[in-house]
């Protein structure tokens, strides 16, 4: 009787050669660039539909408490899904240890993105580019206080959404991919750069020329260098939440209708100032300077992360 085993292996290399392409064999796992999309392709459609959805069928405020639900079970589902299922790691692998040295740095880099648009707002009133023409403002039926709560969570669940997206597993997972190919400092700089041209690319709804998607390259990068030289989401998520929260709270928001403590006039010329004029852009390399000096200070030095 002949031996059975070379025909027994036959359907097994049939199988690794067919699964190879996204399959890693030695990880278990899917190969970096699905993981790095996945989580993406999964959850943004579903924020989209849930939207609109919501947008659709009811009137302000309900309509925001049922979307923040909403975002925040795309947000956590997405989570458990990527860490379970498409990564295969721990959730604190992400850079989510929420220990206190974890709360500390997201309240530094809140403390940054506040004063970074403070800045932007003192210089804009100097130079006679914006006026002050009112305090406490709200669009909608809720009064300040209330709207300025919703409000919060609703950037705060999207700010995280993005970092969750395009550093924790689009960055990390492109890192760790392209780390056996050309080294791993190179493969950080791609990652860091190819998850900035998706982030900036993902924000077309707000961008009226191909100029204005500079500001969200620039804030990319700025995120995304963040998280390649700590490993860990606690500076980018402080950074980002409040950047995005206090620009409208302090009337400089231009893409969406916010509650304000200021309201302004802004009278300067689009290049300097809005949304991607030139003030706003120095003032996001002005806090992506700080933030390293931060990391600096902390940590002693600037190189790439092993985590």
């Amino acid at each position: 009787m002949p031996p059975t085993k070379p025909q027994e292996r036959t359907p097994w290399r049939v199988r690794y050669w067919l699964t190879w392409p996204v399959w890693n064999h030695d990880d278990r796992r899917l190969r970096a660039p699905f993981r790095a999309l996945l989580p993406l392709v999964l959850t943004f459609p579903a924020l989209a539909v849930i939207q609109t959805a919501v947008r659709a069928r009811f009137e302000h405020p309900i309509r925001e408490l049922l979307e923040l639900l909403g975002l925040t079970v795309v947000l956590a589902g997405g989570l458990l899904v990527a860490a379970r299922l498409i990564d295969r790691r721990p959730v604190v692998d992400y850079g989510l240890s929420l220990d206190r040295d974890w709360w500390t740095a997201v309240a530094v880099g809140s403390v940054i993105g506040i004063s970074v648009n403070a800045g932007e707002l003192l210089v804009s009133i100097y130079a006679g580019w914006a006026f002050v023409t009112g305090f406490t403002e709200t669009s909608g039926v809720l009064p300040f206080v209330p709207a300025v709560v919703v409000t919060f969570a609703l950037i705060a669940v999207a700010a995280i959404w993005e970092e969750f997206i395009f550093r924790a597993t689009m960055l990390k997972n492109l890192a760790e991919g392209g780390a056996g190919y050309v080294g791993r400092k190179p493969a950080a700089l791609l990652a860091v750069l190819l998850s900035t041209l998706v982030f900036a690319a993902l924000h077309a709804g707000k961008v009226t020329h191909v100029s204005q998607y500079g500001y969200y390259a620039i804030a990319g990068l700025v995120l995304g260098g963040t998280y390649a030289l700590t490993g860990d989401l606690a500076l980018p998520i402080g950074f980002h939440v409040f950047y995005n929260f206090s620009q409208g709270l302090l009337g400089l928001g231009v893409s969406q209708v916010t509650p304000e403590l200021v309201v302004l006039d802004l009278a300067g010329p689009d290049t300097l100032i809005g949304e991607e004029g030139l003030v706003r852009v120095s003032f996001v390399i002005l806090g992506g300077l700080l933030l390293l000096a931060y990391i600096r200070w902390r940590d002693g030095t600037l190189q790439i992360s092993n985590a």
